[in-house]
């Protein structure tokens, strides 16, 4: 597994692709809650300092997903993180861990951010992701996120850089 650059139109193109599939868009929100990213604006994002996107490949370097810091606030030295496996034969085999685990690094290491969070709307099966990952419960937002005209609470999770560098020593 490795992280890419969105660097080319074809894989904005995928990648925009994946984000607006009813599958993948009931759990996100990128301003108006009702359409996922058009390419244009994605190519927006991948120029933006506000943001760092990667395609996460599978072992064999197929891309199959993206992983995102959004948000980035360089003073209070935050960020957001999400991710999305877009090719959902990949899922459940540890490569949405493996993603988040890198864009983290990327997050602490590289940006020198001091603390990253989440969100993520109850009863999705990445809840499980972020708790193996002992990322703090902070919060609730509740029923602030609505799927198929039923309200849903987003449950906040963060990690700070040296709760980061404990998880990343015992990888």
């Amino acid at each position: 597994m490795e992280l890419r650059p969105i660097d080319s139109s074809e894989m904005i193109e995928r990648v925009a692709g994946w984000l607006v599939q009813k599958e993948n868009l009931q759990w996100l929100h990128f301003g108006d809650g009702q359409r996922g990213l058009t390419p244009a604006w994605l190519k927006m994002m991948t120029r933006s300092e506000k943001h760092v996107l990667r395609v996460f490949t599978s072992d064999d370097g197929a891309p199959i997903g993206v992983v995102a810091l959004g948000e980035i606030d360089r003073t209070f030295r935050t960020a957001t993180f999400w991710a999305v496996i877009g090719d959902k034969r990949y899922a459940r085999n540890g490569y949405a861990t493996r993603a988040i685990l890198e864009i983290l690094r990327i997050g602490f290491r590289e940006l020198g951010l001091h603390a990253i969070n989440t969100w993520i709307v109850e009863h999705n099966p990445s809840v499980a992701i972020v708790n193996r990952m002992k990322f703090h419960h902070v919060g609730r937002q509740r029923q602030c996120h609505w799927i198929d005209g039923h309200p849903y609470d987003r449950l906040l999770y963060d990690m700070l850089a040296p709760e980061y560098a404990e998880l990343e020593s015992q990888s």
